[in-house]
C-alpha cells in the first residue's frame, strides 16, 4: 500500500492537543507500574467497541490459545467505549488492554500518559507483519504503543448482480456514472434506490462520515485527504463543502434515499447494519454503501454474498473514469490494540493479537478480514473479503486510514459524527461545516 509520508505521521501537534475527552494531564498513568512489571494473575481484561454476535467469535477465536497458554482472556465490549475509557482510566481502573477503534482517541490516551509503549515482541510482529502504514496509525511522537488488529476496506457499494443483469443496469466507472445510475434505477422503479442507516448508539452518524471521507479522496487526491485530517484543510474549505454537495444528490433527494424505510428523515434512526442487509436481502433496497464487515450483516440476513449469489459488491467509482489507473484507492478502517499494563500475561497477549496466528484463526471464523501480511486470504469467508484482503496486500493500492478516526476524538467521534446527523437532518451545509470545524482543539 502507498502512503505519503504524511500519511504516516497523522497523529499531529494538532491530533494531540486538549479534546473533549475529560483526560488529566499526567506523567504517568493508572496502569503504568513504578517498576516496570504488572501484577501478573493469569487474568487479562480486554475492552472494546465489538459487541454479540461478533464478540462471540472474537472470544472463539482466542479460545485454544488461552488454554494451551493458561491465560484467562475476560473480554468485555460496550457500545460506550469511546467514553467509557477515557473514564476509566482516569479513574484509575482501566483494563489491562484496549481494543481502538480510532488512532486519534489511542494517541490522546498515549500523550497523557496511560497507556504503555508497545512491548518488544509486539514491535517485532509490528516490523514483520505490518506495513509502515498501519504501523504509523499506532505510533505516537516516534514511539510505537501498539498493533493493529482487525481492518476494513471502506466504500463498496453493495447491489444484486441479478437485477443489475435483468434491468441491463451497469457498473459505473466513474462519481457521475453512479448518479446516473441511481436516477435510472429511480426512473425504472419508481422507488428510491438507496437505503441508508446512521443509527450507532452512541457513534451515531459515522456512517455518513464515510461516505465524505471516501468523496474526499476520490475528488480531491490523497494531498487534500491528509491535510484534512491535520487541519490545514479546514472542514470549511470548498473542496470539502464539495465532497458534502456531491453526497447530497444521492442523500438529501428523496427520490433516493431510504428505500424499504421511509423518507430521509429515518435515515439518523436507521440501524446501520442489521436493517439495511435485510432490506437488501428482502429485495426492497437495491444500493448500499457500506464496509467489507456489511458481509457478515448481509449473510446473518440470509443473503448470498457472490457474484453469482443474492448480493455483491464494485467500489466506489474515482471521480472521474481513468483518475484510478494504477491500483486501487480505498478509504478503511481498524483497530488498535494497546495496552494499560505490562503483566507477563498482558504482553503474551498483546504478541498473540498481533501475530498472523491470531489473524488467521479470527478470518476463517468469518466476516471480517485483517491487513496482517501473514494472513492466508483463502481463510476469508467471502470472496468479497478475499478481494478485500487482496486489496489491503497489494503494492500499488493508495490506501487512507478513515478520516475521522483519525482526528482529535472531539471532532472525528465529536462535532463531524454530529454534523453528519444535523446535515441530513436539513441544517444548512454551511452552519454544519463551521460547527464540526469548531471542534477543532485551539492548539
Amino acid at each position: 500500500m502507498k502512503t505519503s509520508r504524511r500519511g504516516r505521521t497523522l497523529i499531529s501537534a494538532a491530533v494531540l492537543g486538549v479534546t473533549g475527552i475529560a483526560l488529566a494531564a499526567c506523567s504517568g498513568g493508572p496502569g503504568q507500574t513504578d517498576e516496570g512489571g504488572g501484577e501478573d494473575d493469569n487474568v487479562v481484561t480486554v475492552y472494546g467497541t465489538i459487541v454479540t454476535p461478533e464478540q462471540e467469535l472474537l472470544e472463539e477465536s482466542w479460545a485454544d490459545w488461552e488454554e494451551e497458554n493458561d491465560i484467562d482472556i475476560q473480554y468485555e465490549g460496550s457500545k460506550e467505549f469511546e467514553a467509557q475509557i477515557a473514564v476509566r482510566a482516569q479513574g484509575g481502573n482501566p483494563p489491562d488492554i484496549a481494543i481502538f477503534p480510532q488512532p486519534g482517541l489511542m494517541a490522546d490516551m498515549a500523550t497523557r500518559g496511560y497507556l504503555l509503549p508497545a512491548p518488544e515482541g509486539v514491535a517485532d510482529n509490528v516490523a514483520e507483519y505490518w506495513t509502515d502504514d498501519w504501523a504509523g496509525y499506532a505510533t505516537v511522537d516516534d514511539t510505537l504503543y501498539g498493533a493493529p488488529l482487525m481492518a476494513s476496506v471502506k466504500g463498496w457499494v453493495w447491489y444484486s448482480p441479478s437485477l443489475f443483469e435483468e434491468n441491463g443496469w451497469e457498473v459505473p466507472t466513474d462519481w457521475q456514472g453512479l448518479l446516473d445510475l441511481t436516477a435510472e434505477i429511480q426512473s425504472a422503479t419508481g422507488k428510491p434506490p438507496w437505503c441508508v442507516g446512521f443509527a450507532s448508539d452512541a457513534a451515531t452518524g459515522w456512517p455518513g462520515t464515510d461516505w465524505i471521507e471516501d468523496i474526499v479522496l476520490r475528488q480531491s487526491g490523497t494531498d487534500v485527504y491528509d491535510q484534512w485530517v491535520a487541519n490545514e484543510v479546514k472542514f470549511t474549505d470548498p473542496q470539502i463543502k464539495s465532497a458534502f454537495d456531491e453526497f447530497a444528490k444521492i442523500i438529501q433527494d428523496p427520490n433516493y434515499v431510504n428505500a424499504g424505510f421511509g423518507g430521509i428523515d429515518t435515515i439518523v434512526t436507521t440501524p446501520f447494519g442489521t436493517d439495511p442487509a435485510a432490506a437488501m436481502v428482502a429485495g426492497d433496497c437495491i444500493l448500499h454503501h457500506q464496509a467489507s464487515f456489511f458481509d457478515g450483516f448481509l449473510s446473518d440476513a440470509g443473503g448470498e454474498v457472490a457474484e453469482d449469489g443474492d448480493i455483491w459488491a464494485f467500489l466506489l467509482p474515482p471521480f472521474e473514469a481513468g483518475s484510478g489507473e494504477g491500483g486501487a484507492v480505498v478509504t478503511g478502517g481498524g483497530e488498535i490494540v494497546a495496552a494499560f499494563d505490562d503483566s507477563e500475561s498482558t504482553v503474551k497477549v498483546q504478541e498473540y493479537l498481533s501475530s498472523p496466528e491470531w489473524a488467521n484463526s479470527r478470518v476463517s471464523l468469518g466476516g471480517v478480514i485483517s491487513a496482517n501480511k501473514g494472513l492466508d486470504p483463502e481463510n476469508a469467508s467471502s470472496n468479497v473479503l478475499k478481494e478485500a484482503i487482496a486489496i489491503l496486500q497489494d503494492d500499488t493500492t493508495t490506501f487512507r486510514f478513515d478520516a475521522s478516526d483519525l482526528m482529535p476524538s472531539a471532532v472525528g467521534s465529536g462535532t463531524f459524527w454530529k454534523g453528519m446527523v444535523d446535515w441530513v437532518n436539513g441544517t444548512d451545509t454551511d452552519t454544519v461545516l463551521q460547527q464540526i470545524e469548531s471542534g477543532w482543539p485551539s492548539s
